[in-house]
C-alpha cells in the first residue's frame, strides 16, 4: 500500500491525495491550487497520473481547495464513484458550477487579448456545465455509515467540524492478512464555532495524514473574539464607515451572520445592532446560505436550540442578500454606513474586489479578516500591512484600518491538531503532515515529536510513500519547477513594470525628468537588450 501526494505538500491548497492497494486505486480529494502563480499554473497541468486507472474517490468537504477539480476529473474521462457527506454533495451541486463559470469568465479576458494577438483562444480548465454534470458521480452517506468497497476495503466518516457535512475519514484497509487503519484529517476544525459541532475525537490510527495549517500558533478564545467583532461593527458604523468582510461564500459567511443574529437578539447592544444594514454580496454564499438553512441535521446544540424556537439563525430584518452586480454597484454609490460580507475570503476574485477599490483608502471603514490569506494573494498583503495594493491595475491606498479575527478560523490550531492525536487510545505509527506552509509543518513536526514521539513526513509534490513513510518515488521535477519559478518571476516582472509605469504617468504633468526617470530608463535599456539576447539565442 502506497500513498503519493498530487496537492497541499508543502503547501495549503489543492489537496489530492492518491492511495494505491493491492485491489484498488483511490483519490482523497482533489481541490483547486491558489494563492501564487505557481500554484495556480498547476490546474491547468494534466493531472501527473492516469485518470482511468483511479477506482473511486473521498471528498472530505466542500471548499474548492479540496473539490475544485472534480470537474476537470470529470471532464479527462473520470466516472467513478464521489462518495461524500449529503450536506458536501449538496454544497458541491453550487461552488462546482460556480467555479465553472469563474473559470469561463477568467478565459474569456485571455482570449479577448489572445485575439488580439492574432493567437488562436484557449480553453478554460472546466466549464460551468461540466461542474453540474461531475455532480452525477456523488454519492451522498451520513456520519458513521460504513462504506464497504470491496473484502479488503471499507471507510466511514465523521464530523470534522470544520464546515456543513466536512468530515474525518477512516479506512480499513486490508493487505497481506493484515487490516490497518488509515486516517485523513481533510480539514479539522476549530472548537466553539457557531452552527457546527466540534470536531470528532477518534480512538485510533495505525497511519495520519493530518492538515497543518495553523500548525505553529494559537487562536484566541471564541468568546472573546465574538465580542471584539461586535465591538468593531459598532466602532465602524459609528465613525461613519463601512465594515467590509471579505468572506468564503460557505461556512464562514453564515457563521458571521449567526453572530450578528445572536447579538441582535440582546437587550441594550440589540437595538443597535439591528439599525445596521447587512449586505452579504455573494450570489454563491446567498445559494450557500440556503443549503445549510435545509440541512439543519448538520447543526450544533446551541443552532437547534435557535430553530425550536422558530427562529431562522441566519436571518434577521437587516440582512439583505444582494444578487445582481447593478445591487453590487449600488452599494458603493450608497453612504450608508453598512456592513458588507463578500467573496472571496482571499480578495483573489469576485465583488469583495469592488468593494475594496471603494473602501480602503477611506480612514473610516473597516476591513475585517476572519479566515487564512495564503501567500502571494492580495488579503495576505494586505494584513501583511502594504500601504499600497493594485486593483483591477490600479493602485489603492491602504488608509482603512486592517483588522484579524483568527477565532473565526474554521481550522484547529497547534494545540487543537495536538489534541486530535492525544485523544487516541491507540496513537498512530507515522503520521504524514499535509495542507500547510512548510514553516507551520515543520513546527507542528516537531510538536508531535516532542509531546508523542512519533515520526512525521512532510511530504512534498507528487512524492509517493509507503504508509510506513518510507519514500518510494521523489517528487516534482526541477524542469517542472524551474518553468514554474520563471513564470511567477515573470509575474512579479509586470507588478514591478507596471509600478514604473504609474510613476512615470505621475511625472507627465510636471514634464521634468528627475533622476529617477533616467534610472527607470537606464534600467528598462538594459532589459530589452538581454530579453532580446534570450529571443536570438533561443531561434
Amino acid at each position: 500500500m502506497k500513498i503519493t501526494f498530487f496537492g497541499a505538500a508543502r503547501g495549503v491548497t489543492g489537496s489530492c491525495h492518491m492511495v494505491q492497494t493491492e485491489t484498488k486505486t483511490f483519490l482523497v480529494d482533489c481541490g483547486l491550487f491558489q494563492g501564487s502563480l505557481t500554484d495556480q499554473m498547476l490546474n491547468y497541468e494534466d493531472f501527473p497520473f492516469n485518470v482511468q486507472d483511479i477506482d473511486f474517490m473521498v471528498l472530505t468537504h466542500a471548499h474548492i481547495d479540496h473539490s475544485g477539480r472534480i470537474p476537470k476529473l470529470y471532464k479527462a474521462g473520470f466516472k467513478g464513484k464521489i462518495y461524500a457527506t449529503t450536506a458536501t454533495k449538496d454544497l458541491c451541486s453550487i461552488m462546482l458550477a460556480d467555479s465553472g463559470h469563474i473559470q469561463e469568465k477568467e478565459i474569456e479576458w485571455v482570449n479577448r487579448k489572445r485575439r488580439r494577438a492574432g493567437k488562436k483562444d484557449t480553453e478554460p480548465i472546466y466549464t460551468a456545465q461540466d461542474g453540474i454534470d461531475s455532480i452525477d458521480l456523488f454519492y451522498g452517506i451520513e456520519y458513521n455509515d460504513t462504506i464497504k468497497i470491496d473484502d479488503n476495503i471499507s471507510f466511514k466518516m465523521v464530523d470534522a467540524g470544520h464546515m456543513l457535512g466536512s468530515a474525518i475519514v477512516e479506512f480499513y484497509i486490508k493487505e497481506n492478512g493484515k487490516e490497518e487503519k488509515v486516517v485523513f484529517t481533510g480539514d479539522l476544525g476549530n472548537v466553539n464555532m457557531p452552527i457546527i459541532n466540534d470536531p470528532t475525537y477518534i480512538s485510533s490510527a495505525d497511519h495520519l495524514v493530518m492538515e497543518s495549517t495553523y500548525g505553529n500558533r494559537l487562536h484566541g478564545k471564541m468568546e472573546d473574539q465574538s465580542a471584539k467583532f461586535i465591538e468593531i461593527l459598532l466602532t465602524t458604523i459609528k465613525r461613519g464607515g463601512n465594515l467590509i468582510i471579505p468572506s468564503f461564500a460557505i461556512g464562514r459567511t453564515q457563521e458571521i451572520l449567526y453572530e450578528i443574529n445572536k447579538y441582535a437578539a440582546l437587550k441594550g447592544i440589540g437595538d443597535e445592532i439591528k439599525k445596521i444594514p447587512v449586505y452579504v454580496d455573494s450570489p454563491l454564499a446567498t445559494s450557500a446560505t440556503k443549503v445549510f438553512e435545509s440541512n439543519p441535521s448538520y447543526y450544533d446544540e446551541d443552532a437547534l436550540r435557535y430553530l425550536l424556537k422558530g427562529d431562522n439563525p441566519l436571518d434577521f430584518p437587516n440582512l439583505h442578500f444582494v444578487t445582481t452586480s447593478d445591487e453590487s454597484k449600488a452599494l458603493n454609490e450608497d453612504l450608508t454606513p453598512k456592513v458588507i460580507i463578500s467573496a472571496s475570503g482571499m480578495c483573489e476574485f469576485g465583488r469583495i474586489k469592488h468593494h475594496l477599490k471603494h473602501n480602503l483608502y477611506r480612514p473610516e471603514c473597516t476591513i475585517l479578516f476572519v479566515g487564512y490569506q495564503a501567500e502571494g494573494t492580495l488579503g495576505k498583503k494586505i494584513v501583511n500591512g502594504e500601504r499600497l495594493v493594485k486593483i483591477f491595475g490600479e493602485e489603492i491606498a491602504v488608509n482603512a484600518q486592517v483588522s484579524y479575527l483568527d477565532a473565526f478560523s474554521g481550522h484547529a490550531d497547534r494545540d487543537g491538531l495536538l489534541k486530535f492525536i492525544e485523544k487516541m487510545d491507540k496513537k498512530p505509527k507515522n503520521i504524514f503532515i499535509v495542507h500547510g506552509e512548510y514553516e507551520s509543518q515543520q513546527a507542528l513536526k516537531n510538536h508531535i515529536y516532542d509531546k508523542f514521539k512519533i515520526n512525521s513526513v512532510i511530504p512534498s509534490y507528487q512524492e509517493t510513500y509507503d504508509l510506513n513513510g518510507s519514500l518510494i518515488n521523489s517528487g516534482i521535477s526541477e524542469y517542472k519547477s524551474v518553468r514554474f519559478d520563471i513564470l511567477e518571476d515573470l509575474s512579479f516582472l509586470k507588478e514591478d513594470i507596471d509600478t514604473m509605469t504609474n510613476k512615470v504617468k505621475s511625472n507627465l504633468k510636471r514634464n521634468v525628468e528627475t533622476e529617477e526617470l533616467q534610472q527607470i530608463k537606464q534600467a528598462l535599456e538594459e532589459l530589452k537588450l538581454k530579453i532580446q539576447d534570450i529571443k536570438e539565442n533561443s531561434r
